[in-house]
């Protein structure tokens, strides 16, 4: 009978582990820079002076 190979299975749960936060700093890293650059678009019609004064 074939015994089990528990460090193959150790390794691809590792594998698999480095797979998901790779994805997840890529994702965090995605999202830090595109919400800057929706700012930037913002920024010039915030400066339109459609806004209330400061009281």
């Amino acid at each position: 009978m074939a015994r089990p190979n528990y460090s193959g299975e150790k390794r691809r749960k590792e594998l698999e582990k480095r797979k998901k936060k790779e994805a997840k700093k890529l994702r965090k890293l995605e999202n830090a820079t595109s919400p800057q650059t929706g700012d930037d678009d913002d920024a010039p019609a915030a400066e339109g002076g459609e806004t209330a004064p400061p009281l």
